[in-house]
């Protein structure tokens, strides 16, 4: 097996432990960082998100997997940003108001994040004011994931992007819903751009957006 081969392997396993060193002897192989992320990383994650997807792996392998990937994209960030390398688009994710889970959005975060994509995570209990003024502030961001895990707490998506339509940046960004209750009918309704029922489909669906 190849260098690449076996850091996807460790982040597939969720090994944190071994990903690090294996990450570390890359670098210090002098192979190119964008190529460590690329070829070893971030396929990783993409063929637990199809596991995931075809109920093969489940959330605790997925979250294991994601921490190890996390610890090996740590140690390239910096060297990234030396280079200069832009990640493939922007995006920023919240549970809405009145809505305190966080695991999902968690994992969508990790999953989006091994597409390349940069995330900002504004956390649990997010007003829409706080995605409006997010929105505002950051002419660059091109998706907004909102995440609801209460059938009380579904209509906060709606008025977040009802709130956003009010502030006229509706059209500047493309809208993502999931959540257990949420259904691509009720995504309908409430006019959002993208609905999927799980963190892999949720990054496919990014990365479609932004490739778009």
């Amino acid at each position: 097996m190849s260098l690449l081969e076996d850091i996807s392997s460790a982040v597939q396993r969720g090994k944190r432990k071994e990903v690090k060193p294996l990450v570390q002897q890359a670098i210090d192989e002098g192979m190119d960082p964008v190529v460590i992320l690329n070829e070893g990383l971030v396929p990783a994650m993409s063929i637990i998100g199809d596991r995931f997807s075809r109920n093969e792996a489940f959330v605790p392998e997925m979250l294991v997997a994601a921490r190890a990937m996390a610890a090996g994209t740590e140690l390239l960030k910096p060297l990234l940003a030396e280079e200069g390398a832009e990640p493939v688009g922007k995006a920023v994710i919240g549970t809405v108001k009145g809505d305190m889970h966080d695991i999902g959005k968690n994992l969508v975060r990790m999953m989006l994040e091994g597409k390349g994509i940069e995330v900002e995570d504004l956390g649990v209990d997010v007003a829409p004011e706080a995605f409006v003024a997010y929105v505002r502030e950051h002419p660059d961001c091109q998706i907004v994931c909102l995440s609801a895990l209460l059938t009380t707490t579904m209509p906060m998506i709606g008025e977040t992007i009802k709130a956003l339509e009010d502030a006229g940046l509706r059209d500047k960004v493309k809208v993502m819903v999931g959540g257990a209750p949420v259904t691509q009918a009720f995504a309908d309704e409430v006019g959002a751009d993208s609905y999927t029922d799980d963190a892999g489909a949720a990054a496919n669906a990014a990365a479609a957006i932004l490739a778009a």
